[in-house]
């Protein structure tokens, strides 16, 4: 699956999609023992210069070297006969073995690459994580989790397999809040322009008249138009390497050419993003899923701002490539689209680790909105590879116990301890909105009295202590709707930004990948 979570969470919501989702990136049989590494000092790139193997010589069952991890021949197969299968439950036309291995293989070598990230921060997950995330699933399909187990089951997915998918997608979620989303900041004066924008352009704005979860509609809002106008997009992508010459990308922008010919011609998308596209989602048929229109990047937003459901754009240039779009379906203006079956929500990141959640709907300014405000401290304790979960969350606990024994006060320890950007003001979060905080965050923190300490309380971010201060009714008219603008400015960005974080990732990685150059082979040797 994700592939990684948040692809997961642009899927279309239903339970058999993320099942069938989970099959591919599921356990693969037991591995082979595995080779030796290459060499220490070996450097990034330094694949282009290792000889090739003849066939007779590849028997070793390795199909790529990712620094020091090998993927083998035997989880390719694997994985590409769930692909396969997976293609088929969908009505895709499986693509050419020869293509879908090397799909399958771009596809691995990218979750290896996460999941040494993630290894390398100490990102962990437990099984009262993925219990936790079972049971947000279930709800969102409003069904038992113990049912969400037999659907998942008849599907042809094991639990176990389902279990172990969905901690892989929590890992890489929680990697790309840690390595993306909180180095993504949305400046004041950015907020203060899209504001003034959506003024001169107010039918833009159509986001921004969504009730927030919990609060009810504005009196004059009519109940049909109380949602943001959703589209679903799939995508064809023809990546442009970083540093690539003129003449390549002239040759890139040609293939691209190339497969939108084939589309006007009657060529089905699903089939040709799943043999043609270099995106993540290629072997999903290029879906990426659901979101708010202003939830989509800019580019996109302005390629399809004429298109209708099944229609498909021209070429659309980005950093990362050539793109092609279609519009999977629309919903403009009604009522906001049903939840997706994703993981706990995740969080924007603009300041501290603790934020607010994109996508969730603000009320637009239209009169007084009361809500109860919470004055909070916390202390963060990130986990890394010299800092486990049990280590972070032991720490607090001692320093909790400092602070109720009267040793220390919490914004001392908070100055002293706390890895967040906010510890030189003693861990002061200011006055919190509801919904503004990820989830467990918020639970913890509106379990407590005022004046009252938290246990340790883990998020995506790490082990946090949480400290009220006071509560009150406040009116946050403006508020809402500036951080309304906030995440939807966050959300243009978070999803580009990732891209060009696992580009870079890629770039700096030593990567061997044997069955490519194999294939290379065979064809000069033609």
């Amino acid at each position: 699956m994700m592939r990684s979570l948040h692809l997961l969470r642009r899927l279309p919501g239903n339970l058999l999609v993320l099942a069938a989702c989970a099959g591919v990136s599921a356990v693969h049989a037991q591995q082979p023992p595995r080779p030796q590494p290459p060499a220490a000092g070996a450097k990034p790139g330094a694949a282009a210069s290792q000889p090739v193997q003849p066939r007779e010589q590849f028997v070793d069952g390795i199909a790529a070297v990712v620094n020091k991890d090998v993927i083998t021949l035997r989880e390719v197969d694997s994985a590409a006969l769930r692909a396969t299968e997976d293609l088929k439950h969908r009505g895709i036309q499986v693509p050419p073995p020869e293509i879908l291995r090397r799909q399958v293989l771009q596809s691995l070598i990218m979750d290896r690459l996460q999941k040494q990230e993630a290894d390398r921060l100490g990102i962990r997950v437990n099984d009262a994580q993925i219990d936790q995330a079972i049971e947000t699933i279930a709800g969102r399909n409003r069904i038992p989790a113990a049912q969400m187990r037999t659907e998942i089951e008849k599907s042809g997915i094991s639990w176990a397999q389902y279990r172990e998918s969905l901690a892989s997608d929590i890992r890489m979620n929680r990697l790309r809040q840690r390595a993306v989303d909180s180095n993504i900041i949305i400046t004041d004066a950015e907020v203060d322009a899209f504001l003034k924008d959506r003024e001169h352009n107010p039918s833009a704005g159509a986001g921004m008249n969504a009730p927030a979860p919990g609060q009810p509609a504005p009196p004059s809002a009519p109940p049909a138009q109380s949602g943001p106008e959703q589209v679903a997009l799939a995508q064809i992508l023809v990546r442009v390497p970083e540093g690539a010459s003129s003449t390549d990308v002239a040759a890139l922008r040609k293939k691209a050419e190339g497969i939108l010919a084939q589309l006007k011609q009657g060529g089905d998308f699903a089939s040709l993003a799943a043999s043609s596209s270099d995106g993540p989602e290629a072997l999903q048929g290029g879906v990426m899923g659901a979101r708010p229109l202003d939830g989509w990047p800019d580019l996109f937003v302005k390629a399809i701002a004429s298109l209708q459901q099944g229609q498909v754009s021209g070429l659309v240039q980005s950093g990362n490539g050539f793109h092609i779009l279609k519009v999977l379906d629309r919903a403009g203006g009604r009522a906001a689209a049903p939840q997706q079956p994703a993981a706990p929500q995740q969080p924007a990141a603009p300041q501290t680790p603790v934020a607010p959640q994109p996508g969730a709907g603000m009320p637009a300014h239209q009169g007084p909105v009361q809500v109860t405000q919470t004055h909070a401290r916390h202390i963060l304790i990130k986990t890394s590879a010299v800092m486990s979960d049990d280590q972070a969350r032991q720490r607090l606990e001692q320093i909790r116990q400092r602070i109720v024994n009267g040793g220390a006060s919490f914004s001392d320890m908070a100055r002293q301890y706390s890895q967040d950007a906010n510890a030189p003001q003693g861990g002061d979060l200011g006055w919190v909105n509801p919904g503004e905080m990820v989830p467990a965050f918020e639970q913890a923190m509106n379990a407590l009295s005022v004046g009252g300490i938290s246990q340790p309380v883990l998020s995506p971010f790490g082990w946090h202590l949480i400290q009220v201060e006071e509560r009150r009714e406040h009116d946050v008219s403006d508020e809402l709707q500036r951080m309304q603008a906030r995440q939807i400015l966050f959300e243009r960005r978070a999803e580009p930004a990732f891209e060009d974080w696992l580009a870079q990732l890629r770039n700096e990685a030593y990567i061997d990948n044997r069955l490519e150059k194999q294939d290379r082979l065979e064809q000069n040797n033609q």
